[in-house]
């Protein structure tokens, strides 16, 4: 998933999103227990606040990137507006 260049820009929501991919997909954890739930958050916040800078001291992209993040998606905003 790109984030950079996209118009408009990527949100908070949608930088701690593909945080949390990423840290899911380094470590293996994808249902959090009480022995990993404060690092496992630790390092969302970490990739997070670094993906927020690098976003931040890039130079604008010349074309969008070639696919709309899941939180952009029409089936994704549905299924978080069901879950209230």
């Amino acid at each position: 998933m790109e984030l950079r260049g996209l118009e408009p820009a990527a949100t908070a929501e949608e930088i701690e999103a593909a945080a949390r991919q990423y840290v899911r997909k380094v470590s293996g954890i994808h249902k959090l227990s009480d022995a990993t739930r404060e690092p496992f958050e630790q390092a969302v916040a970490e990739v997070t606040a670094t993906t927020t800078r690098l976003l931040a001291s890039l130079p604008e992209r010349r074309q969008p990137p070639p696919t709309v993040p899941p939180l952009r998606r029409p089936e994704v905003q549905a299924r978080i507006a069901a879950r209230g």
